[in-house]
């Protein structure tokens, strides 16, 4: 079993910055792929971005690509989703989320194990 717990998100205007941080606990993550998924209001949920946790391979949306980068830190069991150049349309929760599979395509159909969430909102 795997906990997840996320922090960072918060408001911030249009153009600006924000570091989502998501910390594992209750196993080592090698062989799992991390990642975010978002939800803004009335919409479905949608993938932003994976890392396999083994090698750091990364995986964007075409809409966050060159403006998010998503990284890990393996000795603290946490990833992080640098989020640069934030547009209003980048509102939404931000959820978490990781997968034993190792794959990516396994974790973009379902993740087996989810965070809480966290607020982001871009204004402006």
């Amino acid at each position: 079993q795997v906990q997840l717990v996320e922090s960072g998100g918060g408001l911030v205007q249009a153009g600006g910055s924000l570091r989502l941080s998501c910390a594992a606990s209750g196993r080592t993550l090698s062989g799992y792929v991390m990642g975010w998924f978002r939800q803004a209001p009335g919409k479905e949920r949608e993938f932003v971005a994976a890392i396999v946790w083994s090698g750091g391979i990364p995986f964007y949306a075409d809409s966050v690509k060159g403006r998010f980068t998503i990284s890990r830190h393996s000795a603290n069991n946490t990833a992080y989703l640098q989020m640069n150049s934030l547009k209003p349309e980048d509102t939404a929760v931000y959820y978490c989320a990781s997968d034993s599979s190792g794959s990516y395509n396994v974790f973009r159909r379902g993740p087996g194990y989810w965070g809480q969430g966290t607020h982001v909102t871009v204004s402006s």
